[in-house]
């Protein structure tokens, strides 16, 4: 069993992506934009923007109150798309109740949606076109590829089918020439479905729920679960403890997927602005 490291990787990726825009001499521009006052999400913009400070990206943040109005949301948004200088735009969800976050979300241009959500690039990806592909499914492939794990001719199993992660994670396999299977809430036989996987992926919220009987001997295991467990610790979808020794690789949370995350933020900014 081998442990990837997505911190590691990440610090790698981001000295990389610093170096890149320095050759290039381009500062890249991205535009965070938080509606209301939820404490996860004002955590996760604090990271999207002491990352974008190790990168090298300008940062530009918009705060608006719980109390916005569509029309102030999508205005904001209409002024950032035609910002020559921001590069990548990214709203944070979830909207406060009452707010239409896919029509918000339609204001941002394709070619600045740094989160992959758009339509345009979902349907990209699935044309095998993909452009700005959704961070943590881009993450778990770089991670896969900085391993030589090279999902051809492949069983790969995705737990999950959200559209910002367990769509775009079975997508991004099956471009990479895997074969693929979405199990979700409805699925029959889903722990005989699992022992077939090569590659296993778990992105459903549900604390250690892939045990060791649903997991086959030396298979890749990828957990994008981020949990509070029981006794208040942060855990991801699988057990890991009881799981760990019968794969060939596994992602621990934390340190696992979620460093990657955020760094793809930035590898999809960089890219954008690359091709601005």
């Amino acid at each position: 069993m081998k442990l990837i490291d997505g911190k590691a990787l990440a610090a790698k990726m981001r000295a990389e992506l610093k170096e890149k825009m320095q050759k290039a001499n381009i500062t890249p521009g991205l535009a965070v934009v938080l509606v209301g006052n939820d404490p996860a999400s004002q955590i996760y913009v604090r990271n999207k923007i002491r990352a974008c400070g190790e990168v090298g990206v300008r940062s530009y943040s918009y705060e608006l109150p719980e109390t916005a109005t569509q029309k102030e949301v999508e205005d904001l948004l209409d002024g950032l798309a035609k910002n020559p200088e921001i590069h990548g735009i990214l709203l944070q969800l979830p909207l406060p109740k009452g707010l239409d976050a896919e029509s918000a979300m339609a204001r941002i241009p394709a070619d600045k949606d740094v989160d992959g959500f758009s339509a345009e690039n979902l349907g990209l990806l699935t044309l095998h076109k993909e452009k700005l592909v959704s961070c943590t499914p881009l993450g778990v492939m770089k991670m896969l590829e900085s391993e030589g794990i090279d999902p051809t001719g492949k069983q790969a199993v995705v737990i999950g089918r959200s559209d910002t992660v367990g769509k775009p994670m079975a997508m991004l396999l099956l471009n990479a020439n895997a074969t693929v299977t979405v199990c979700h809430s409805k699925t029959k036989n889903l722990a005989e479905i699992c022992r077939n996987a090569d590659i296993l992926v778990a992105a459903i919220g549900r604390p250690k729920f892939v045990t060791r009987d649903m997991v086959k001997e030396g298979a890749v295991v990828v957990d994008i679960g981020i949990n509070r467990g029981a006794d208040g610790k942060i855990c991801g979808d699988v057990d890991f403890e009881n799981v760990a020794d019968k794969t060939s690789y596994i992602t621990p949370v934390p340190g696992g997927v979620g460093p990657m995350t955020i760094t793809m933020l930035m590898y999809n900014t960089c890219e954008a602005a690359l091709k601005g």
